[in-house]
């Protein structure tokens, strides 16, 4: 017997499968339905409408990925390691989404999408907290304020590494190499620091 929650994973799954297979504006409530196997006046027990269906699906898969993100702060490892696994977690959520759907995956990553910009600006916003701390804890010389500043750029640089997943080996080397690459640099301080 399937229970509420059940219900709509099914129904998120088939909202999932509808828009990688033909984008969100395409898909419709009744290919949703027809997807989960169940009637439309059942799925509207669940979700309002496809905006509602959208917004709740972009919520699964960005609570997913923070908590792949927050183990990986708990990995043990070093900084470059725990960075990595915080930012491979958000590269590998758009790189699902490229996989799964070429045609339609810059419709489904767009931050524009006014249905769940709220949920990506509170997802960004924790990424960014969770790398910040991170680093300000390795590196507590650098204090709260530059640790920030550093979140930034490794997410600057993850952005970055998203607008181009038709290789999908390439991101995942870069971003391992980028990240090695500013960790290394914290260990030398900038010659304005020095300075100071």
């Amino acid at each position: 017997m399937f229970d509420d929650e059940d219900r709509l994973d099914q129904i998120l799954n088939a909202a999932y499968a509808c828009f990688t297979r033909h984008g969100v504006r395409r898909s419709t409530m009744d290919d949703i339905a027809r997807e989960a196997g169940m009637s439309r006046p059942a799925v509207y027990q669940y979700v309002r409408n496809k905006q509602d269906a959208f917004r709740r699906l972009a919520g699964r898969l960005l609570d997913a990925a923070l908590v792949d993100a927050r183990a990986a702060t708990t990995t043990p490892g070093d900084l470059t390691q725990q960075l990595t696994g915080v930012l491979e977690a958000k590269l590998g959520l758009a790189a699902r989404l490229w996989h799964d759907s070429p045609a339609h995956a810059a419709e489904l990553l767009g931050v524009e999408t006014r249905q769940s910009a709220d949920l990506v600006e509170a997802y960004n916003d924790a990424m960014r907290d969770l790398l910040t701390s991170a680093i300000a804890s390795a590196r507590p010389d650098l204090g709260t304020a530059d640790a920030g500043e550093v979140a930034e750029l490794l997410l600057a640089f993850t952005r970055g590494l998203e607008a181009d997943l038709t290789d999908p080996e390439a991101p995942a080397r870069r971003l391992r190499q980028g990240v090695a690459l500013l960790v290394a640099g914290l260990d030398h301080p900038h010659p304005d620091k020095e300075a100071s």
